[in-house]
């Protein structure tokens, strides 16, 4: 059973371990590709192991205990098998490693990628409702530790499950009697075990989630490094991570408590199943029921049985920490994306410039009051319009809206009079492109960062945006020009300087519609006029959106849509606003009085 929350990761923690398991495999065809030869090399593995205790037996019984006194020959020929059979179980053992390595590889890399991309496909709210280093868990940690299991405890429970047949019924062959006193020694420890599962499964789900709020922490202070020393919290920061530490440390330790306490109880069955068989086999023996040899045998045949029993103990630790993490990686791909792309279904735009409406349109943050109210606005294709307001007025949430990275809770979007909701994303993405207020640059030269807007583009398609972007100088004045390296996040750079990299990405992609949400806003004056210059160039002949902080951008627009609380409250060109009274009046007003500060 599974519990979907509004905007969080599905929760899957109620859902039972075989279903659990059986999802997981099925998610993964490479799985169970070649299963079968695996199985049968298995099967050889475990059956050349019963041959010594049958060579045992027979070397007894026929060997040393014959009418005729000891037959060398036949001890001979019993070694030979035996020397046989170890090779060929040897042999086997590793053709079914190396096949069981290779099927869980395949399958553990279509599940990281299939988790991956998923995460890709969850809205903003989604991902913003769970912490980054807990999502990099499930497609990282999480998947590790279902790794872990199918190569070391998948392979010893397939082998196990082989031994624990191929033993039981040679046990039945030898003694019928004594087989069932050896299960009937372990009946309780399978059933102890069974009911213990579900509050080992917990314990682990519960690391499982600590090591996500691990990672998380430990990732962020390393990102904010710059913040936590510019404030000396270092302390403070230190003690979070000390207590995700802490609480990590604990619930492995509560988790691996109880998983040692089976070790000494299967030790104990163990040994009285060892202790009966001997005590009963002794007295059948007497009564002429068992030889010599069959009782030699079958306690070498207990110690195949009870080896099983007491790594189970290993297998099923393994197995609680996989299903914690495939419950967890099952959870990010059972959330369905509530921003979903209608992929064949939806609708291909034809370029040029792009018309926009807005049909009472209201958006609510979860579990939030609601931050647009009934927004209805037209914008005309060619028009370059500025979106103002103050702080927490809805203009972002208008962008992001406008983009489809959030859908609306009610009213409707239509972009050249098809609801954006219908339109691929392939199409979208590559008729709308966003600038937001912190373009991300990744950890690498210049030159890629920039290509993200167009990867066919060259570098003299590069050398030659920058340029028509009044950024000719700024790249020469580079040290390694279009080679330079950014850094991780962009640090070689100032944030002026990435601003600059963000732009120029999305003027390469040559969208029909651009939207720049405060794309200016960490530029320095200078920057701001040489930008500027360049992007009524680059806006002319297209629609622009611009989420307006600095109102110099207002001022060379065609239009200003002004909000204030979540509405729209005024509409018109900059000149006309300015001269009545209202809300842009006094942005204008506050605006001109800081700059001359």
């Amino acid at each position: 059973m599974t519990v979907a929350t509004k905007t969080g990761i599905t929760d899957t923690s109620s859902e039972g371990a075989l279903s659990t398991l059986k999802r997981g495999i099925l998610l993964s065809p490479e799985f169970s590709a070649g299963l079968a030869g695996t199985l049968l090399l298995a099967l050889l593995s475990t059956a050349g192991r019963v041959v010594v205790p049958i060579a045992v037996q027979q070397t007894i019984d026929k060997g040393l205990g014959g009418a005729d006194g000891p037959d060398i020959g036949f001890i001979r020929s019993a070694v030979a098998l035996c020397a046989v059979a170890v090779l060929v179980t040897a042999v086997c053992s590793y053709l079914m490693n190396v096949r069981l390595y290779k099927t869980s590889e395949g399958g553990l890399a279509g599940l990281r990628i299939k988790a991956f991309r998923h995460v890709h496909d969850l809205s903003m709210l989604t991902q913003s409702g769970e912490k980054r280093g807990a999502l990099v868990s499930r497609v990282t940690g999480d998947v590790d530790q279902i790794s872990q299991f199918m190569q070391s405890g998948g392979l010893m429970f397939i082998v196990s499950i082989g031994q624990l047949v191929v033993a039981s019924l040679l046990m039945v062959v030898y003694s019928w009697q004594l087989a069932l006193l050896v299960w009937l020694a372990f009946l309780p420890l399978a059933w102890a075990l069974r009911r213990f599962q579900r509050i080992l499964s917990a314990a682990y789900m519960t690391v499982r989630e600590r090591t996500g709020d691990l990672l998380g922490a430990v990732s962020e202070s390393v990102v904010g490094a710059p913040v936590i020393r510019a404030y000396a919290s270092e302390d403070r920061t230190g003690r979070r991570v000390d207590e995700t530490v802490d609480a990590h440390r604990d619930a492995q330790t509560r988790a691996q408590a109880m998983v040692a306490l089976t070790f000494p109880v299967s030790e104990l069955v163990a040994a009285v199943a060892t202790a009966a068989v001997i005590i009963a086999g002794t007295l059948l023996g007497i009564g002429g029921h068992v030889s010599a040899g069959e009782l030699i045998a079958f306690l070498f045949l207990v110690t195949l049985f009870v080896s099983p029993m007491q790594t189970a103990t290993e297998v099923f630790n393994q197995a609680q920490n996989a299903i914690a993490g495939w419950r967890r990686v099952l959870g990010v791909l059972d959330t369905v994306p509530d921003v979903a792309d209608p992929g064949e279904r939806g609708e291909t735009l034809p370029r040029g410039p792009i018309e926009v409406r807005f049909e009472s349109v209201g958006f609510a943050y979860p579990g939030g009051p609601p931050v647009l109210h009934d927004v209805t606005v037209d914008i005309a294709p060619r028009s370059r319009v500025a979106v103002v307001g103050e702080t927490g007025s809805g203009k972002t949430t208008f962008a992001k809206l406008l983009t489809r990275l959030m859908d609306p809770v009610s009213g409707r979007i239509l972009v050249d009079g098809v609801p954006l909701d219908r339109v691929r994303f392939s199409s979208l993405r590559e008729r709308i492109v966003m600038v937001p207020q912190d373009g991300f640059l990744f950890d690498a030269s210049l030159a890629d960062n920039i290509r993200y807007g167009r990867p066919d583009a060259t570098d003299a398609d590069l050398v030659l945006a920058l340029t028509e972007l009044g950024l000719a100088d700024w790249l020469d004045g580079l040290p390694g020009g279009l080679d330079t390296p950014v850094g991780q996040r962009g640090e070689s750079l100032s944030a002026g300087e990435r601003q600059l990299v963000a732009l120029a990405r999305a003027y390469i992609a040559d969208p029909d519609l651009l939207v720049l949400d405060e794309a200016t806003s960490a530029v320095d004056p200078a920057t701001e006029v040489r930008i500027q210059r360049a992007l009524d160039g680059a806006t002319r002949g297209r629609t622009a959106i611009a989420i307006a902080h600095r109102l110099s951008t207002a001022e060379a627009a065609d239009e200003v849509i002004v909000f204030d609380a979540g509405r729209i409250v005024q509409r018109g060109p900059h000149s006309a606003l300015v001269a009545e009274e209202g809300v842009y009046a006094d942005l204008h007003t506050s605006w001109i009085t800081q700059r001359t500060l």
